[in-house]
């Protein structure tokens, strides 16, 4: 056998699928394609969570797009975090070139152009579905951690939630949260002690501070009613095909916190939400996480160790977790070691420092009799790329470097009227479009201020009017009052006395 055959039949074995798979394109050996060796992935391992990593230009995008393309193709929803804008061209079927048809023909797998149903999702004011939770939905734990609060601060912040629930105050938006801090630092702070125990200004400060902080990163535009309802992430289409879900966020690149948020608070609220699926032999959804080093580079111990759990847990689920950085090594040892597929496109050794980053990515992969992985990582053409992933056993497959297929849907951005007709004819647009501000904790406590003011300034008029009222016996019962009435009393008798004398004199 020679080694082509044999390579080939290394690759053909590792990666059959006797059930449903996702095709990415044919292995490589010595810089050709063998068109036979198609390297595929079991659907039923999609939930064991993935890494697609590459310098810039090297075709990560491209190969997101194929993956997403053909789990909605399998009736599976996508949730795709769009950080530049690149996505949003599966809503439109691709065009032939020259170049599409050479390399589809190389690697044995025919170009059909499709278009897939896609809705696009925005954390801002831009155009799309709005997504928002309200501060209530998070709850203290994960609040805090958002905050970078340390243990008193955090405690200081299960008193404010414990509070807020036995008052009744709902916490919808940080003008909440904002004015239960103020509260229990001034009007309240006697009730709190009486309570609750005694809580520092110079924590509630910290606290403040961080949450404005937070407000000025958009934090205010996110948490707020109406809240997402996961569920509509789950959405298949009339043709059994799931639905993209592209989360715009080109516009909010300077401002990872709030990303983060919305990246923990989603994680975490799918994870509550949907019910344990066992083997099912296939996802209930696929995340994409586009730019991760954005989540990873803002995020505290205690984010980590919280988004470490959640990966772990999530795969039960039916969830997959898909980062997408330039660099493995982004991503923290801890998560990488959750990641059972890995697609590897092309880095760029330009200094010292990026070739101990190559060596150390090469020995994240599977040993290969065909391949020197640290010098494959350097010599990758654009839109070839490492794969190893987890057959059907959950046996990691042999190291494939492998031409992708191309994407089916256009490779280019919609234009702006194209993203207005998906908005006009989105249900989801219109059905979280409305702002909705009910009353909860600002307005509840604003009018907790405003009665007990009245009630101070009642009692303020009634006694003012009590002690005006007392004035004139007051002043009939003073010492000065009395000497006086009597000086008038007295003198009133003698003219009277006189009086009676004078008229008896004038008788006689």
């Amino acid at each position: 056998m020679s080694r082509t055959e044999d390579f080939s039949q290394q690759i053909t074995n590792g990666y059959n699928s006797k059930g449903e798979s996702i095709l990415l394109g044919a292995a490589m050996l010595d810089g050709q394609a063998i068109p036979d060796a198609h390297v595929s992935i079991p659907l039923k391992t999609i939930n064991r969570h993935g890494l697609i990593a590459g310098a810039t230009g090297t075709g990560k995008t491209k190969t997101i797009q194929v993956f997403s393309e053909q789990l909605s193709a399998a009736g599976i929803p996508v949730l795709m975090m769009d950080i530049k804008g690149d996505f949003s061209g599966i809503a439109e079927p691709g065009t032939e070139q020259p170049f599409i048809t050479e390399r589809q023909a190389k690697i044995n797998i025919p170009f059909l152009p499709k278009s897939f149903p896609v809705e696009l999702l925005t954390l801002s004011s831009q155009g799309g579905v709005r997504l928002r939770a309200t501060v209530s939905e998070f709850g203290p734990v994960l609040f805090s951690r958002i905050l970078d609060l340390n243990d008193v601060q955090s405690g200081v912040m299960s008193i404010i939630f414990k509070y807020c629930d036995d008052q009744k105050l709902p916490l919808l938006d940080l003008k909440d949260i904002k004015k239960v801090l103020n509260y229990i630092t001034d009007e309240g702070k006697d009730e709190i002690e009486e309570n609750y125990g005694k809580i520092s200004t110079a924590t509630t400060g910290t606290i403040l501070r961080n949450i404005i902080a937070l407000e000025q990163q958009g934090g205010d535009l996110f948490f707020g009613e109406l809240s997402f309802e996961i569920d509509d992430l789950m959405r298949i289409d009339e043709n059994g095909r799931g639905y993209v879900n592209i989360l715009r966020l080109n516009d909010i690149q300077d401002k990872p916190k709030l990303f983060s948020t919305f990246m923990l608070s989603l994680l975490a609220e799918i994870y509550q939400q949907m019910p344990e699926q066992g083997d099912s032999g296939r996802p209930e959804l696929v995340i994409f996480i586009d730019e991760a080093h954005l989540i990873f580079n803002e995020a505290s111990k205690a984010l980590l160790d919280q988004i470490e759990t959640i990966i772990k847990l999530i795969r039960s689920k039916g969830i997959g977790i898909y980062f997408i950085t330039q660099n493995p090594m982004d991503v923290p040892a801890s998560v990488l070691a959750q990641l059972g597929l890995k697609i590897q496109h092309a880095l760029r050794a330009f200094t010292a420092k990026d070739r101990q980053a190559i060596k150390q990515t090469a020995d994240n992969y599977p040993t290969s009799e065909f391949y020197k992985t640290d010098e494959m990582l350097t010599n990758l053409g654009i839109g070839e790329a490492l794969v190893t992933a987890l057959n059907e056993k959950g046996i990691p497959t042999p190291l494939a470097a492998t031409m992708m297929r191309a994407p089916e849907s256009r490779m280019d951005v919609l234009t702006t009227g194209e993203i207005d007709a998906i908005n006009a004819k989105s249900k989801l647009v219109r059905k979280y479009s409305e702002l909705i501000d009910r009353e909860s904790a600002y307005e509840l406590l604003n009018a907790k201020i405003a009665s007990a003011n009245e009630e101070a300034e009642t009692k303020k008029q009634e006694t003012a009017a009590r002690k005006e009222a007392e004035k004139p016996s007051e002043i009939l019962n003073s010492p000065v009052t009395k000497s006086v009435v009597k000086v008038l009393t007295s003198a009133t008798f003698i003219r009277g006395a006189f009086g009676i004398l004078s008229k008896l004199l004038k008788g006689k």
